[in-house]
């Protein structure tokens, strides 16, 4: 009988699909205790996966902490804005920044060929370049950036699968999705 080659496993941050699952409908639920607790988990995943953490994980949870804050009602406005802004700014930089090649291609011209709506990227362009915008704008472009993120990164990675997946996972498939949760940054832009 011929032995069927296993590919090369993959080493990851997480213990596997249940806890990516779990951390995912984390972020993503609304509730701000749960949220703290999928960010906390988020920081343990980057103090084990470093640098290699997936670009979409890192600012969804910068985004996600954004949101946290400020239904914690301990910030100021101007201070929200600061936040938000920073947040914003390295997605849309971070996002493209991949794109771009030895010639420099302009931002709204990656942020449309990505699906990321322009008027994102000049909302990064006056964070960056203008006066700080109203915070319910920059409330506005977190929520259409986590939502392009959940639709273009974590769906993706989940099969569309938001529910944990039984006890019983044959390990072939924990392999698959430990190698697919690991999508390297180029692959997701």
């Amino acid at each position: 009988a011929r032995k069927r080659r296993m590919p090369p496993r993959t080493v990851v941050a997480w213990r596997g699909r249940a806890e990516w699952d779990q951390v995912m409908v984390g972020l993503y639920c609304g509730d701000s205790r749960l949220q703290q607790e999928a960010l906390d988990r988020v920081s343990a995943w980057k103090s084990r996966y470093g640098p290699k953490m997936p670009l979409a994980v890192d600012c969804t949870s910068e985004l996600i902490r954004c949101k946290v804050l400020d239904s914690s009602g301990r910030l100021k406005s101007d201070e929200l804005i600061l936040s938000y802004g920073l947040a914003l700014v390295r997605f849309v930089n971070l996002i493209t920044e991949r794109k771009q090649k030895m010639v420099s291609i302009p931002l709204r011209q990656l942020a449309k060929e990505a699906d990321i709506p322009i008027w994102v990227v000049d909302l990064r362009h006056e964070l960056t370049h203008g006066k700080l915008p109203p915070l319910a704008l920059c409330r506005k472009g977190c929520d259409v950036v986590l939502d392009w993120l959940r639709k273009t990164y974590w769906s993706r990675q989940l099969g569309n699968n938001l529910c944990e997946e039984s006890e019983g996972e044959d390990e072939e498939e924990q392999e698959g999705m430990e190698a697919d949760a690991e999508l390297d940054n180029d692959v997701w832009e």
